[in-house]
C-alpha cells in the first residue's frame, strides 16, 4: 500500500506558474505509475497527465499539453506537475494517484491523495 499527500497549491494569477508534490510512504513508490487528476466544482474528475514507472512514458490532456509537465524523482519518493501559462480554467482540486499503468482512466488508480486546491484569477 502507498500513502500519498499532495502539496504546492494555492492562488495565481492568469498565465502564473505552480509546481505541485506528490509525496509518497509506504511500499517502493517506484513501484507505480502515477497519474494527476483534478475536479473542478461541480464537474466530473477529470485526468490531467500521467508518468509511468520508469519514467520514461508520460501522457497529458490536451488541455495541458505543452504548459504542464510532469516528472517523478524515485529517491525522493515524489512526483511533480510543473504548471505553467495558468488559465482560470485550470482551477480545481489536483489529486495524485498510483497505480499500475499511467493511464488517463481514473478506476485505474487504487491510491488517492487527499488533493491540493489550485486557483487561478483572472
Amino acid at each position: 500500500q502507498v500513502q500519498l499527500v499532495e502539496s504546492g497549491g494555492g492562488l495565481v494569477q492568469a498565465g502564473g506558474s505552480l509546481r505541485l508534490s506528490c509525496a509518497a510512504s509506504g511500499r517502493t513508490f517506484s513501484s507505480y505509475a502515477v497519474g494527476w487528476f483534478r475536479q473542478a466544482p461541480g464537474k466530473e474528475r477529470e485526468f490531467v497527465a500521467g508518468i509511468s514507472r520508469s519514467g520514461t512514458r508520460t501522457n497529458y490532456a490536451d488541455s495541458v499539453q505543452g504548459r504542464f509537465t510532469i516528472s517523478r524523482d524515485d529517491a525522493k519518493n515524489a512526483v511533480y506537475l510543473q504548471m505553467t501559462s495558468l488559465k482560470p480554467e485550470d482551477t480545481a482540486v489536483y489529486y495524485c494517484a498510483a497505480g499500475e499503468v499511467a493511464t488517463s482512466f481514473r478506476y485505474d488508480y487504487a491510491y488517492w491523495g487527499q488533493g491540493t486546491q489550485v486557483t487561478v484569477s483572472s
